[in-house]
């Protein structure tokens, strides 16, 4: 599927911010913007600037969070769409599915942090207790 500018000529390359916006891996183009500064978006596993342009054929790792999505560029856009269009966009490898599915599963096994349930100060024995785990995993 050929990518048309704003002007109605086929092109074969996107800047990286509107690519990953259309692609619908971030819901403003200001936040792919910031991910590419932080760098949490790799282009050929190079950090790259929001005017860099990508073309099909192109490895995109996007770290989010804990997880990092590695894709491969199949199709270009600059315009978001839907969901199921925007997903046509890139294929995603299966080695970052399989390592995506692997860090859930131990991510759902860890136990959660200590939450205190909105109740201000921790209280003389909650701090103990935190201490206690604290001096639990360091030994």
């Amino acid at each position: 599927m050929p990518h048309t500018d704003t002007e109605g000529r086929a092109s074969d390359k996107v800047r990286i911010d509107k690519w990953l916006w259309a692609a619908r891996f971030f819901k403003t183009r200001s936040l792919a913007v910031d991910a590419i500064g932080s760098g949490k978006i790799l282009v050929n596993h190079e950090r790259v600037k929001p005017a860099k342009t990508v073309q099909a054929g192109d490895t995109v790792s996007v770290r989010m969070g804990p997880y990092e999505h590695v894709v491969l560029v199949v199709a270009l856009s600059d315009r978001r769409g839907p969901a199921a269009v925007a997903a046509l966009l890139y294929q995603e490898t299966t080695a970052s599915i399989d390592v995506r599915a692997k860090l859930s599963e131990q991510l759902r096994m860890a136990p959660a942090a200590f939450v205190f349930e909105d109740k201000g100060r921790p209280s003389k024995k909650d701090r103990r207790d935190i201490e206690r785990l604290r001096d639990a995993r360091r030994g």
